[in-house]
């Protein structure tokens, strides 16, 4: 298990908070119940399982939304 915690740029309005949601919480692997979109940070984290998904798997379904990312880390959970 792994925490990712991704940098977007500047979220603009809050329904974007649930497109994100909804985009990440579709990737096999990642855990929902830790699924969090912090809309003043601008910033997603989430556990996922390594074997499963990896992060880039992550910041694609983000970015394929249009919200581009900034940078991400990746910490054992």
């Amino acid at each position: 298990m792994e925490k990712a915690v991704i940098q977007l740029e500047t979220l603009s309005c809050p329904s974007c908070i649930q497109k994100i949601e909804n985009a990440v919480k579709g990737i096999n692997g990642v855990h929902q119940d830790s699924l969090k979109v912090l809309f003043n940070a601008s910033k997603v984290k989430a556990d996922f399982d390594s074997e499963k998904t990896s992060i880039n798997e992550i910041e694609k379904a983000i970015e394929n939304l249009g919200y581009p990312v900034v940078k991400s880390k990746v910490k054992p959970a």
